[in-house]
């Protein structure tokens, strides 16, 4: 019975260390190398632990630590339970994979077991960055975010590069120390562990190497204003608060816009919070008064974040994500504008979507999940996903930029996609105080430096309550605004029209461990099959 206690405390002690260690190691935290040992445990109750129910157990108490430590801001709201939610469920498709590892050590042995792991976590993290639940936040490849000098190959691989780094240190580590009793431990490091050294050390000497040999764009650069009104988002769907909202983005901007700024960028939801018709946005008080504004700056386009909304004049027109009011069909839209002197308004519309807030997955199949939607304020329930432009395009300039809205500045193939548009420079427009002064507006920010590294491109930054930066290609940020308080920003940044490999290419890691672990799972079931035939035929 004392063995069994032991034993048990032990998994749980186990367990708890391996969440701790994936918490200590993700950004903000300074502690980052802590991720290539944080799987140790995991690795060792894998070998030791003969209950797959055990074992599950084990890993999902470490997903949930990892989850419920690092991204509990996402119940910082007015629905606290949504973040219990999310947490418990993101945790368990996390055991997922780790469940698939123990099962295929067990039939195929150690090494293979290893390999099943690899590709059965590269896979759920694919299908966590494409499906309608997806909430990519905790990928492997974004605890470099905070270190862009490490990973300056991601202009190859993207984050998925920095999963495989990840886990196949981790496995090294593991391999290494399971070795320990065959030697003394001055020969253990002469033996086996300048490997582990060697596949640490030789991503961050390419990464040296790369950024070492990075040339510049060499175009003219262009002069961007970047405003942060300091609005709370909790007030800004206010009666009245549209109007002083406006008053502030105008007020902030002539502080640094003079007759060279090229573009002014404002926050996510700056204009009609509650929605303002797609069919008449020119003839709207706000569009007007950008427009006097802008006849002081003759080259600038603002771009800013709106709420609109798309009618429809029937049924057969209408999405599947249509709301009905009475006779009213109409679509509600997290959009991005491009606004000029001209009466042409492009018309950009958000596509990856938070979800249980901006987005009910697959309710389209189950429309009475819509009222499931948080009520954060403002539009609640699924936004529209019709296509606007794609990117937005400055024919003065001979320029084409994307904007993106939100949460879509962490998914770096979608980001290339509209790179490949013709997109030379990006624009991020966030609204983060929903959740407060936590660590989601930190995260994210730091996330944004991969999307210049993979793009190679210059990002400016506009966050209602902050962080507005620049960013550099490089992933160097740049004039970073503090949180919650009112600023404006302005900077020259570079054109590029050079593609990374991986902007031509997208993830292709991820795409190459989803046909192993489909060919995997084939040949599992193919052993499987056969043993039983087998045993068949021997009874």
């Amino acid at each position: 019975m004392a063995d069994r206690s032991l034993r048990r405390s032990l998994v749980f002690g186990l367990s708890i260390l391996c969440g701790l260690l994936l918490w200590g190691a993700w950004p903000t935290s300074p502690l980052t190398p802590l991720i290539f040992i944080a799987f140790l445990p995991l690795l060792y109750l894998a070998e030791k632990l003969q209950s797959r129910g055990a074992f599950f157990g084990a890993v999902f108490l470490s997903m949930l630590i990892w989850n419920s430590c690092t991204t509990w801001w996402v119940g910082n709201t007015t629905v606290p339970l949504s973040g219990v939610l999310a947490n418990f469920a993101n945790s368990v498709l996390m055991s997922i994979p780790w469940l698939g590892y123990y099962n295929t050590r067990r039939r195929l042995g150690t090494t293979p077991g290893y390999f099943a792991l690899i590709v059965y976590w590269l896979t759920f993290e694919y299908i966590h960055l494409n499906w309608e639940f997806s909430w990519p936040w905790l990928s492997l490849g974004n605890v470099f975010a905070m270190h862009p000098n490490w990973v300056q190959w991601y202009e190859w691989t993207g984050g998925s590069g920095g999963a495989l780094w990840i886990l196949a240190t981790n496995i090294l580590v593991y391999e290494t120390l399971r070795k320990r009793h065959a030697y003394t431990w001055k020969n253990l490091f002469w033996k086996e562990g300048w490997k582990v050294v060697a596949v640490i050390a030789l991503p961050l000497l390419i990464s040296t190497i790369v950024h070492l040999q990075f040339k510049a764009p060499q175009e003219s650069p262009v002069q961007i204003v970047v405003v942060q009104p300091n609005i709370d988002p909790y007030d800004k769907f206010s009666e009245g608060a549209s109007t002083l909202q406006l008053s502030q983005l105008i007020t902030l901007t002539k502080q640094k816009a003079n007759k060279q700024t090229a573009y002014i960028v404002w926050p996510e939801t700056a204009l009609f919070p509650t929605g303002g018709w797609e069919h008449t946005l020119n003839e709207q008080p706000e569009i007007i008064a950008i427009r006097d504004m802008l006849k002081e700056y003759p080259q600038a386009r603002l771009i800013t974040g709106a709420t609109t909304l798309k009618r429809y004049n029937s049924k057969d027109d209408m999405p599947y994500s249509a709301r009905q009011q009475d006779d009213l069909y109409f679509d509600a839209f997290n959009t991005a504008l491009q606004i000029d002197t001209s009466q042409l308004i492009q018309i950009y519309h958000k596509y990856k979507m938070v979800p249980g807030v901006e987005l009910i997955p697959y309710s389209r199949y189950i429309k009475f999940l819509e009222n499931w939607a948080l009520d954060m304020g403002g539009i609640s329930g699924s936004y529209g996903r019709t296509p606007g432009v794609k990117v937005m395009e400055n024919p003065a300039l001979h320029l084409k930029v994307f904007t993106s809205i939100c949460y879509e500045s962490i998914y770096g193939e979608f980001v290339g996609e509209h790179i490949q548009l013709g997109a030379s420079l990006l624009f991020i427009i966030t609204n983060d105080g929903w959740w407060g002064n936590t660590e989601g507006h930190r995260q994210h920010v730091q996330y944004a430096r991969l999307r210049a590294i993979e793009s190679r491109r210059w990002i400016s930054r506009s966050a209602n309550t902050g962080i507005s930066c620049f960013i550099d290609p490089n992933g160097d940020i740049q004039q970073a605004q503090p949180y919650w308080k009112a600023g404006v920003i302005s900077g020259n940044v570079t054109p590029s029209h050079d593609l990374t490999f991986y902007v031509r290419f997208g993830d292709l890691i991820y795409k190459g461990a989803a046909i192993f672990c489909i060919l995997l799972l084939i040949y599992t079931f193919y052993l499987r099959f056969t043993r039983q035939q087998h045993h068949v035929e021997r009874n």
